[in-house]
């Protein structure tokens, strides 16, 4: 049994067509299926069923699916022995949110980068349902991201966190120094909020909602960094995670609002496919994420 054919047999999993894996791995569609029709000779299965362009796993081909990325593994860590970290190369696909990649995972590429500077990073943004798909497709290799707890059967759960969010100003604001702030007063400022369907300011919404209670922002915007640039200017507040605006409160730039609003916690969520290959890339950034929660 070859390692080039079960190779192939796991991206034939992940991306559930064959032609596409062929262009991945750089052979013709007829070395991928002669490759496939190898492995099935010498199983004496059937692996995958074959309608229109799509592929989908027999119940053989799911039996042999994590004694495959099983093999894989072992032999991924006997080249390991050898290699050095810098010889570690390739494409890394992180499905997150906007947030993240200004406040949370520079300092993580930065040390991946250094480490590994062959590996190429790319993020992609969207909303949760959207990257939860994403990973289900094999369009990114790990998802980051911020919301409820979320379980799916095929996923592995490598880091979860809770995050606080809150209601911030500037430190110059009239409410930084008020107690127990009404939310009628609250509102009654300029508010600066993220995109609508964001988990958090879905949670704050409907929170006050209940109370009876609309809001209707001056602003709405993804990146979180432009919300803050407003509130550095005592132009309104907003309502952000501890990880957005930490620095800031701790310089004392802003200031977290003592508010009559029930505290709403989310949680940071690292996540990888089970059926999912992990290269020497996906683990060594795995590795440097857990570091960073400790």
């Amino acid at each position: 049994m070859e390692i080039r054919n079960l190779i192939t047999f796991v991206r034939i999993a992940e991306l559930r067509n064959f032609s596409k894996t062929a262009q991945e791995l750089g052979y013709s569609q007829s070395a991928v299926t002669m490759q496939i029709k190898q492995l099935e000779a010498e199983l004496q299965a059937q692996l995958f069923e074959r309608i229109g362009k799509r592929a989908k796993l027999t119940q053989a081909g799911e039996r042999l699916l994590p004694l495959a990325l099983n093999i894989l593994d072992s032999a991924r860590k006997a080249e390991d022995i050898a290699r050095e970290p810098e010889q570690i190369s390739g494409k890394l696909r992180i499905g997150t949110c906007e947030s993240y990649v200004i406040s949370v995972l520079p300092p993580v590429f930065m040390e991946l980068g250094e480490r590994c500077p062959g590996v190429e990073i790319s993020t992609h943004t969207a909303p949760v349902p959207d990257l939860v798909n994403m990973l289900r497709q094999n369009d990114i290799d790990i998802l980051f991201f911020l919301d409820k707890k979320l379980f799916f059967p095929e996923w592995v759960k490598v880091l979860e966190r809770p995050e606080k969010i809150y209601f911030v100003a500037s430190s110059s604001s009239p409410l930084a120094g008020m107690k127990q702030i009404p939310v009628s007063r609250l509102i009654q400022e300029p508010l600066y909020l993220t995109e609508r369907g964001i988990s958090y300011r879905y949670a704050m919404e409907q929170a006050l909602a209940a109370q009876g209670y609309e809001l209707h922002p001056r602003l709405e915007v993804g990146n979180t960094d432009v919300i803050t640039r407003f509130l550095l200017q005592n132009k309104g507040i907003s309502f952000l995670p501890e990880y957005v605006v930490k620095e800031d409160v701790q310089a004392g730039r802003l200031a977290v609002l003592d508010t009559e609003c029930p505290e709403i916690v989310m949680w940071s969520q690292l996540i990888c496919h089970r059926n999912k290959y992990v290269t020497p890339q996906m683990r060594l950034f795995l590795e440097l994420m857990k570091k960073q929660a400790e």
